[in-house]
């Protein structure tokens, strides 16, 4: 019984940060984050 109330907190957990990552809102945020690497410290893209 315990085993199953902690699988199932698990996966609405699981769910919920799914649903967070992938939320429309959030996509600038890691399209920005996505590019850090490629810029200079100045702040400039590097091509």
């Amino acid at each position: 019984m315990v085993s199953g109330i902690v699988s199932l907190m698990l996966l609405v957990i699981f769910l919920g940060g799914w649903a967070w990552a992938w939320s429309p809102k959030r996509r600038a945020e890691f399209e920005e984050a996505a590019r850090l690497p490629l810029e200079d410290d100045n702040g400039e893209t590097r091509e």
